[in-house]
């Protein structure tokens, strides 16, 4: 088994290096909601806090479960308030809350989805999509460089668009999307081809059809126990790297099964840590980017 995953697996069950107490909180402190439905699976409230408090700053993650009937506008509720610093937002918002922004960055331009909102100093919402940087700097660091290789992608929602388009910048020549939609793979699949027209982007009609070196999950399959498997890692070829961005469960149903085969496999939670330091730019808190970037060079074995 691979021993970078293994080490992270373990990182991941272990204590906080921080001593996990409970921050100060006053009237003063910077609140960065995390939102999502569900949101029991986020391990953001534990990294940034983490950081904040090693760099001083008074500031705090939170998660916050919302409904799709109101997210839009709870949202944009909360970003009207001097105490939000930003919006975190996970599955299944990611594009829900695109249509939020006047000001999207290129990333969430290219995909219409967001993981990162904020108020600029004039008053308009600006967003950017940060899942696409930490994926493939989470996959270089562990040694599995995305270029010159073909990918099978499953998931073709918020965080599967972001990681396809960053995968195909990153040099892939060959990129297979399978969405259970398969309109929003076909979708994807033509604008991305339209986007990068040096690669191959193609519309799967199963995810068994791929003659692939890497396979990735992109979707919520595999935070519930009784989830089924979202691509069977048997029709996979011999030595293909499977990625699950599930973060909790650190070892998913997907990732377990790979393993057993034999295939070499790489957890979600390295796309968080290595995405951390666009998050912290984006949300002007460069103190706590900079320490981010510190510890990543540091430890790039390991989790932060």
């Amino acid at each position: 088994m691979d021993p970078y995953y293994v080490r992270s697996i373990l990182r991941m069950q272990a204590p906080l290096l921080i001593p996990d107490i409970a921050p100060p909180v006053s009237g003063h402190t910077l609140l960065f909601p995390v939102v999502g439905n569900p949101i029991s699976q986020v391990k953001a409230p534990l990294v940034f806090n983490a950081l904040f408090r090693r760099a001083g700053i008074d500031a705090l993650v939170v998660p916050l479960d919302l409904p799709p009937a109101t997210v839009l506008d709870t949202c944009r509720g909360l970003l009207a308030s001097g105490s939000i610093g930003g919006l975190l937002v996970t599955v299944p918002y990611k594009k829900t809350l695109f249509d939020l922004v006047a000001q999207p960055g290129e990333p969430a331009r290219l995909v219409g989805a967001v993981n990162a909102i904020r108020r600029d100093a004039g008053g308009a919402i600006a967003g950017d999509l940060f899942d696409g940087i930490g994926f493939v700097a989470g996959l270089r660091a562990a040694g599995h460089d995305p270029a010159g290789r073909k990918v099978l992608l499953v998931g073709a929602g918020g965080a599967g668009s972001a990681v396809a388009a960053a995968l195909l910048s990153a040099g892939v020549v060959w990129l297979g999307l399978f969405d259970v939609h398969t309109a929003r793979a076909e979708a994807l699949a033509s604008h991305l081809q339209a986007c990068f027209a040096d690669c191959t982007v193609v519309s799967l009609r199963t995810p068994s059809q791929a003659d692939c070196d890497i396979a990735v999950n992109t979707t919520p399959l595999g935070m519930k126990p009784d989830d089924p498997l979202p691509l069977d890692p048997a029709a996979l070829p011999a030595g293909t790297l499977v990625v699950d961005v599930i973060m909790q469960p650190a070892e998913t149903p997907l990732l377990r099964h790979a393993a057993q085969r034999g295939l070499p496999v790489h957890p979600g939670r390295p796309m968080l840590d290595h995405q951390l330091p666009a998050y912290l730019d984006f949300f002007g808190l460069p103190q706590a980017a900079q320490l981010a970037r510190a510890t990543l060079r540091t430890n790039t074995n390991s989790p932060i």
